[in-house]
């Protein structure tokens, strides 16, 4: 795992062998990158990160030069990693909290975030419920996107507020805005 571009274009990241996160790979990330630039800054955007894993979504963020990251894991081992990580690369601008994704969107009710990316366990029951949390919360800001990684068996094109489906081998993204 590789952080694609920006500050720290190139740096590995490797988590411990026994780390149990499936993290975004390179070839959809980059291509996400690639996709959500012609809908968002990326530079001084603030971001929700939920369901972090390894971190690498909120590491390409910063890299990249986003104000703030917000990262929820709800693993310890996860969290810990991630926060140890953002240290040893310097960002200051990542902020890591252990906590469930949906206890988190209630808490962080109104925050206002220009991306909010979700990498949810693909066998995770309330995985539905994902765009409902964020949108319920007033998570999004007027002009913002939201990204929902998920198994291909998995369709959010009923849901309020989906606009566009992409999908790099077996990875598939679900984006979301508040004004279609």
């Amino acid at each position: 795992m590789r952080i694609i571009s920006g500050s720290h274009k190139g740096k590995q990241i490797v988590p411990d062998k026994n780390f149990k996160a499936r993290p975004t790979t390179d070839f959809a990330k980059e291509n996400l990158f690639n996709v959500l630039n012609n809908f968002v800054c990326i530079e001084n955007a603030n971001v929700l990160d939920l369901f972090s894993g390894t971190g690498s979504i909120s590491y390409e963020f910063a890299s990249r030069g986003a104000k703030e990251i917000i990262a929820i894991e709800a693993n310890y081992f996860h969290y810990s990693f991630i926060k140890k990580t953002a240290i040893n690369l310097g960002f200051k601008n990542i902020k890591v909290f252990k906590n469930d994704v949906f206890f988190a969107c209630k808490k962080l009710r109104g925050k206002n975030f220009d991306i909010i990316f979700a990498d949810p366990p693909y066998d995770l029951p309330q995985i539905q419920d994902i765009p409902q949390a964020i949108f319920d919360n007033e998570l999004l800001s007027p002009e913002g996107i939201v990204i929902i990684e998920h198994p291909e068996k998995i369709d959010f094109s009923a849901a309020p507020h989906f606009f566009n489906h992409r999908q790099y081998g077996s990875v598939n993204f679900s984006l979301f805005r508040l004004n279609i």
